[in-house]
């Protein structure tokens, strides 16, 4: 395997990287805080998406709180996904089934790799979320949570839509 084709092709290198302060505010919130602030819902953080890398990768971090949470088994035919658990306990599915990760355990899965991910621990669970090229996610995780604030019931039909719409085919 090879370096990929230069990209950049300035003589000397730019002052443009960006920080992202581990304390910065969730971007997406799918639920309200708890009376004591803690994570009822889940939250995420766009730490590097399609628009701000590129389109070389999106970078999320998924805070889930205790309730049961996460997609059945699907897979994309566009990009590939990533997963690091960071802490908590988070089943992952691997095509073949379910197994529980803990911090430090990660995933991989290619285009066409049937996945999923669920926190079924009762207990609150991060972890980062890595697709590669940058796909434009942030657009799918909104509508699930405008879904899921409004309480909206959404037909086999618009559910099926709306995974068309970004790159996902249930199994």
């Amino acid at each position: 395997m090879s370096y990929p084709q230069a990209r950049y092709f300035a003589e000397s290198g730019e002052s443009n990287a960006v920080i992202r302060r581990a304390d910065t505010a969730p971007d997406l919130m799918m639920a309200p805080r708890d009376a004591e602030g803690r994570i009822a819902g889940t939250e995420v953080h766009y730490l590097g998406t399609g628009g701000s890398t590129n389109g070389a990768f999106g970078l999320y971090r998924w805070d889930m709180g205790p309730k049961p949470s996460g997609p059945a088994p699907h897979f994309h035919r566009t990009m590939t996904e990533s997963f690091f658990v960071l802490d908590g306990t988070v089943r992952l599915h691997d095509g073949n089934g379910w197994a529980d990760a803990g911090p430090g355990d990660y995933m991989h899965v290619p285009e066409g790799g049937v996945h999923g991910f669920r926190n079924e621990s009762g207990a609150p669970a991060s972890m980062l979320l890595l697709f590669t090229p940058g796909a434009p996610r942030e657009g799918y995780f909104e509508e699930l949570a405008d879904i899921a604030k409004t309480g909206r019931t959404l037909t086999d039909e618009e559910w099926t839509d709306l995974y068309l719409r970004h790159d996902q085919f249930m199994v």
